[in-house]
């Protein structure tokens, strides 16, 4: 590492631990007003440039970067915001498809420092890290200058931070249980405040929902007089086969279909996921029955997504798969993925979950697809401990198939030798595998082990 780049990095984590001093985002004030201020006080940088606005509960990051490619194949300079990171803080803020670098992260937040000082000042509450941090995604998309940003909401939807801003296109993703310290258990009202992202006269892009789910949105969609395009209706997955590194798609978007999408990510729900990114990025340039996107630029931008922490190999030998599934919902999709897409002979599971999360049902999630699980703690001070989740797993798995290490790269290291034991030999694909999994940042830090830098 070079001077200059150690010098950035040390900023970084200077800016990082001044941000952390504020509310975290697990702690919540519902309002606007606070944000609402800052960039009142910027000048609205939110509005230099339009909006595609991402909510519901799984598959966001992922329609967000799936989104943000299509966008860029097709010309435009784009900006994208999402949270949490895996890696390192300057992820949350992207612009041209890439992280900020650490000089801008650093300067952006030094920019605002002023203003968010100023709405400190005048506000019983401080402003939350997130909330600051969505003020400097918006000065520095304006200062780029992007022609759209990618906004991945941060929890719940109306009284999210990033809700200030008027987006044209309001993407909700399955909506599930999740977060029920702060969005409470009642998926109804769950579902109303997501979507309070639905803007008058807005295009909503709708994935499948539960019958509870869709009404609230409905009636909220009609509320304001919004359009809405639907999973199974207007657009959806029409045909999907597994392929190697992903899947070859055909989809029905809103403007025709398109056939031999290949993409690089594994399981059913991503290929809705990229329905949805597709037909969203339609509505946005007003395609319909008569004006579909270019076919070759749509091939060429889903082939290309990367989206880390996502079933993402990071070994091959036995494979080790990272992925981010910290809820019930997500790990219900990541045990379809591994069940119908992979065929190990003997899976073994790194486990590492946030405390405040619904622990039983990721395990239980996961139970019928893996022999063995080696239950850890990642960094974060939120993260269950592995003796706390073992006694909860004991319950689920039995006691024979619970491995316990109280250290992330021990328990991965632990892993991979019952891997290896069981197989003998390196096939990738019938042979032992690993999934390193529960938690972003589980994910996060299994990736660094294996060497992978921060996308």
């Amino acid at each position: 590492m070079s001077g200059t780049e150690s010098g950035a990095l040390h900023e970084l984590r200077v800016v990082e631990a001044e941000l952390n001093e504020r509310w975290p985002e697990t702690k919540i004030e519902p309002s606007l007003d606070r944000i609402r201020a800052l960039t009142d006080l910027l000048a609205d940088p939110q509005r230099n440039y339009q909006v595609v606005h991402i909510g519901g509960t799984n598959g966001k990051s992922s329609v967000s970067r799936m989104v943000d490619a299509l966008l860029t194949r097709i010309g435009l300079r784009v900006g994208r915001y999402t949270s949490p990171h895996l890696q390192l803080a300057t992820e949350r803020i992207s612009v041209d498809g890439k992280p900020i670098s650490p000089e801008a992260y650093v300067e952006a937040y030094r920019d605002i420092a002023p203003y968010v000082s100023i709405v400190d000042s005048n506000h019983d509450v401080k402003m939350s890290k997130f909330e600051v941090l969505t003020g400097m995604a918006f000065a520095a998309f304006a200062d780029a200058p992007v022609e759209a940003a990618v906004l991945e909401v941060g929890l719940g939807g109306g009284w999210d931070a990033t809700n200030v801003a008027d987006a044209h296109i309001a993407v909700l993703c399955p909506i599930a249980l999740d977060h029920a310290d702060y969005l409470g258990t009642d998926l109804a009202g769950i579902a109303r405040e997501k979507a309070g992202i639905i803007k008058p006269d807005s295009v909503v892009v709708l994935a499948a929902q539960t019958a509870e789910v869709q009404t609230p949105i409905m009636e909220r969609i009609a509320e304001v007089d919004a359009t809405v395009a639907r999973e199974g209706n207007e657009f959806g997955v029409l045909s999907r086969t597994v392929a190697v590194g992903g899947q070859m798609l055909r989809l029905q978007g809103l403007g025709g279909v398109y056939d031999e999408v290949f993409l690089p990510l594994h399981g059913e729900h991503q290929a809705r996921n990229a329905a949805l990114a597709l037909a969203t990025v339609e509505a946005f340039f007003g395609a319909g029955a008569e004006q579909q996107l270019d076919v070759e630029a749509v091939q060429e931008a889903f082939a290309g997504v990367i989206t880390p922490g996502r079933l993402e190999r990071v070994r091959a030998a036995p494979a080790v798969l990272v992925d981010a599934a910290h809820n019930p919902h997500g790990a219900r999709a990541l045990a379809d993925a591994l069940s119908s897409e992979f065929s190990f002979r003997r899976l073994v599971a790194v486990i590492s979950v946030l405390a405040d999360k619904d622990v039983r049902g990721v395990l239980r999630e996961l139970e019928p697809v893996v022999e063995e699980v080696v239950l850890t703690k990642n960094s974060s001070p939120r993260a269950m401990d592995p003796d706390e989740l073992a006694a909860l797993a004991k319950d689920i798995f039995g006691p024979d198939r619970i491995v316990v290490e109280q250290r992330l790269d021990d328990a991965v290291e632990t892993a991979i030798q019952m891997a290896e034991e069981t197989t003998g030999d390196s096939d990738t694909v019938s042979g032992g595998g690993v999934v390193i999994t529960g938690s972003v940042v589980t994910a996060g830090e299994g990736r660094a082990l294996f060497g992978k830098e921060p996308l």
